[in-house]
Parts: C-alpha cells; sequence; structure tokens
C-alpha cells in the first residue's frame, strides 16, 4: 500500500471513529431525551392519537382532549374552556413556552415511568390509553376576581394570592393574558403557529407570566421588610426615628406628601408603616446597616436559589449595599431592589404564618385515570423569617394601613374584617409609577395573603391596586 492510499484509509478510520462514538453518544446520553423533546414529530404525531390527561381547578376541568373523529387513529384536540383565566398557569398543548402542560407532560401524556403498569393492563384489556389527571391549587373565585380587578382597571400587571398556612397558590394571575385555543389547533397548524408568533411580537408581552417571572420595584411595601430587620433588631413599634420633611440621599428624597412624618417630630415604627414615611424606612435601613438588611431579605426569600413550583419562579433581587445612599433608598423598596408579586406575596404570608415562610406549590395532586393518586403534596417551610412576636407587632401595623387615622390603604379594607396591608408606589425608569398592594385576611385568623402589583398605573397603590387585592381577599374568605 502506497504512502497516499495509507493516508486516506487513516482519515476513513478517523471519520468513521468519530461517528460510532457521536452515534453512541446520541443512543446512550441523549436518546430519551430528544424521545422527549416536544418538536419531535414522531412524539407528536403520537400524542396526537391519544387524549392527555385532564387539568383540574375544583371540579372543573381547564384543559381536556377532545376526539376529533371516531376513527380508532383519529386525533385529539386539546381544549381550554376558559380561555385566558389560567393561561399562564395551564399552558398550552402542543407544548409552548411554560406551563403545566409542559412541566407535567411526561403524566399528562402517560408516558411517566409510574404509569407503566397501568398502561400494561390497558393494553391487554383493550382499554383506551388515558393520561394522569393533574390537580391545581386554585381558587376558580380568586382568579376570576384577579381577572375581573385588572379587565376593569384597564392595566398591566400581576396579583398573587397564597394559603399563608401551606403555601398553596390560589391565584397567580398576569394581565394581558392570552388564549391557549387560539394557538393549539390541530387541523389548522398554520393558523396556530401564526397566533402565537403574534403573541411573541405584542408589545404588551402577553405571554409574560408577570406573577412568577417579572421583577419590579417593589416600592413602599418593602417596608415590611425593613421593619420587620428593625422588630428583630430589638425595635419596638414605638421605637422612632427622625422623619423629616427630605432626607439627603445624594438627591433629595421626600415623603410621598411633601411634608415631614410625624409634625418634624421622630416618627414611631407604627405610624411610618401606616402612613408610608420614607424618610424614617430610609434612615431604619442606614441605621441597621448592610449586613442585617440583607439578612433579613434573604429569610423572606429574597437572593434565593431558582425555584419551581413546579412552574419556573425568577428570584427576586436585594443587592447588598454598603453605600449610605444606596442602602437607605433600598430600604423603602427602591435602588437595586427588585421582587416578583410572588415574592410580595410570601413576605404578607410569612408575617400572617407567624414569621414561617411556606415554600409555595400549585399542583395539588396527580391521579391516574382509576382516580388513585401518583403525587400528593406536603406542605414545606422555606424559612422562618421572623419571630412570632415580630409577626404579631407587624401584623398590628398592618392593620393601621386599613384602618388607621392616616391610612394610606383603606381601599383594601373588607367591612366587618380586620385586613392587614401595606401599599407601595415604585419609582421607575421607564414611565409612570407601579402601585402595588400585599394583605393578608382576616387578621386575626389569616386564610389568604395578597401582592397586587399595577403595572405603571402612575397612581397609588392604595387607590389602584387596593381593590384588586380587596375582591381577591373576599373571594377566597367566601367562597
Amino acid at each position: 500500500m502506497n504512502k497516499p492510499i495509507r493516508r486516506l484509509a487513516f482519515f476513513a478510520m478517523v471519520l468513521f471513529g468519530v461517528l460510532l462514538v457521536n452515534v453512541t453518544y446520541i443512543q446512550v446520553f441523549q436518546g430519551e431525551a430528544l424521545r422527549e423533546h416536544p418538536f419531535n414529530g414522531r412524539q407528536y404525531a403520537n400524542q396526537l392519537t391519544q387524549p392527555r390527561g385532564p387539568i383540574l381547578v375544583g371540579s372543573e376541568e381547564v384543559a381536556f382532549s377532545e376526539p376529533l373523529g371516531e376513527k380508532e387513529d383519529d386525533k385529539y384536540q386539546r381544549k381550554y374552556p376558559a380561555g385566558g383565566l389560567y393561561a399562564h398557569l395551564i399552558g398550552t398543548f402542543p407544548v409552548r413556552g411554560e406551563g403545566i402542560e409542559t412541566r407535567q407532560n411526561a403524566l399528562l401524556e402517560g408516558s411517566d415511568e409510574r404509569l407503566v403498569v397501568r398502561n400494561f393492563i390497558d393494553s391487554i384489556t383493550g382499554k383506551e390509553h388515558q393520561g394522569a389527571s393533574v390537580e391545581l391549587t386554585l381558587s376558580p373565585k380568586a382568579q376570576e376576581a384577579a381577572q375581573a380587578g385588572f379587565e376593569e382597571l384597564g392595566k398591566n400587571g400581576a396579583a398573587v394570592a397564597l394559603d399563608p398556612e401551606t403555601g398553596a397558590v390560589l391565584a397567580a394571575y398576569s394581565n394581558p393574558t392570552f388564549d391557549p385555543n387560539e394557538v393549539s389547533s390541530v387541523t389548522d397548524a398554520e393558523a396556530a403557529n401564526k397566533a402565537w408568533t403574534d403573541y411573541e411580537g405584542d408589545e404588551n408581552k402577553p405571554l409574560l407570566n408577570r406573577a412568577l417571572n417579572e421583577r419590579y420595584p417593589p416600592g413602599s411595601t418593602f417596608k415590611l421588610v425593613t421593619a420587620a430587620a428593625a422588630l428583630e433588631d430589638g425595635a419596638t413599634p414605638e421605637s422612632t426615628m427622625d422623619a423629616p420633611e427630605t432626607l439627603n440621599l445624594g438627591a433629595p428624597l421626600p415623603n410621598a406628601w411633601g411634608g415631614p412624618c410625624n409634625g418634624g417630630q421622630p416618627d414611631t415604627l407604627a405610624h411610618s408603616i401606616e402612613q408610608s414615611c420614607n424618610t424614617s424606612f430610609a434612615n431604619w435601613a442606614i441605621e441597621l446597616g448592610a449586613d442585617k438588611m440583607t439578612e433579613q431579605a434573604e429569610k423572606f426569600g429574597f437572593n434565593g436559589e431558582d425555584m419551581a413550583i413546579p412552574l419556573p419562579v425568577t428570584g427576586s433581587l436585594y443587592p447588598r449595599e454598603e453605600d449610605r445612599n444606596v442602602l437607605g433608598r433600598s430600604g423603602i423598596g427602591q435602588a437595586n431592589v427588585e421582587s416578583t408579586p410572588l415574592q410580595m406575596a410570601m413576605v404578607a404570608a410569612g408575617i400572617a404564618n407567624d414569621g414561617d415562610v411556606m415554600k409555595p406549590y400549585l399542583v395539588d395532586s396527580v391521579k391516574d385515570s382509576d382516580l388513585s393518586e401518583i403525587e400528593g403534596h406536603t406542605p414545606e417551610t422555606l424559612s422562618t423569617a421572623v419571630s412570632a412576636k415580630t409577626a404579631e407587632d407587624l401584623t398590628q401595623m398592618m392593620i393601621l394601613v386599613t384602618e388607621g387615622a392616616e391610612a394610606s390603604g383603606p381601599g383594601g379594607a373588607i367591612p366587618g374584617m380586620q385586613v392587614a396591608g401595606k401599599t407601595g408606589t415604585a419609582e421607575t425608569d421607564s414611565g409612570p409609577t407601579h402601585n402595588w398592594f400585599v394583605s393578608f385576611a382576616p387578621a386575626d385568623d389569616p386564610q389568604v395573603a395578597v401582592a397586587v402589583v399595577v403595572e405603571h398605573g402612575g397612581g397609588s397603590g392604595g387607590t389602584l391596586a387596593a381593590p384588586i387585592a380587596k375582591r381577591i381577599m373576599e373571594a377566597v374568605i367566601d367562597q
């Protein structure tokens, strides 16, 4: 064999070796992922000929499969009777973006290993293949109240409601929303793809789950965290702090009404919460310092690891600030503080739950087609943010926000019931203010904790967000 032929043979052997290694890698390490990939055409075609399990809210099926014909190999169409009400949470099939349809796909389509035995028995007995059903923790009335509140207001934003004792997500609504039926057509895939593309290009971002994945400056709702740090550090609701008309933090920091908070005298912690005093809380943050402020924020869940409920949740941020001016502004939820609505609902829920922050969860149970439970949920404590005594002090101060003589959030009050609340109006670099309200009720026996943010509302949290929060709280308590 001459030299050129030897080189050619060696080169061919190298190529063959590379090909062999690549094929082995794909078969051994990527085979399952490729089989399960949502863009696997064969996988998708198989899924269309089998009914997926339903997704339920209460006893209502909010996603189910409907046959398009009577033949055995006819396809199934996924239906979403509630339109956009649960769209960001349940997602779509074909799976696009995040949602229960994506996160629980193996269970819904029946390929999860926990369904293997039942599928085998069904194949022997000739029964139709059926995926598992997924029951969510949501309250239909609370979700509807959130949607109605935003649609009547005509603003973008989000609302989250939690069961403070368990962490169950009772509502998580994001406005604007989208209709999953428009992007799920089996018979007209081209129209479905166009509808999805149109949603993606919409400047109002209807596909964005603002409740879980959008961060906003929390504004004065963050004063609850600062107050918690002060109380844990030994302060009481009657402890005072200088509360002038403006505070020099590089640039003047005024109060919302342009005057001092207590007639020019040092203001109590309780009154500063009631009136939402900027200057006193900026002073509290500076006095507590970066370490204590950061530690308290992290106990409520800021700066935490990525979380899934099982939908992915964007982390909220409280950067450790050494600069006095930035630290002071961080104490009122400005500067570099960013929070999702879910995170602020967790703050309210932690206070409502005697200081324990529960890990939020959206799936209550997964059941086989014979209704046997495959997967349940046991509530988990995420952290102990404050002591029970601090939680009680914060609760009493928050009641002043809805009932006090100088209450900043009376719009969140419910007649005949004490509501603990906190307003927030956050300055932004991108337009009018964001407007917040966080709350829980009844204050002496909390059943629901809520956070509402009205995106670029341009008003106050007490007038724009509090009425929506009130509506959600009433929906949970009255059901």
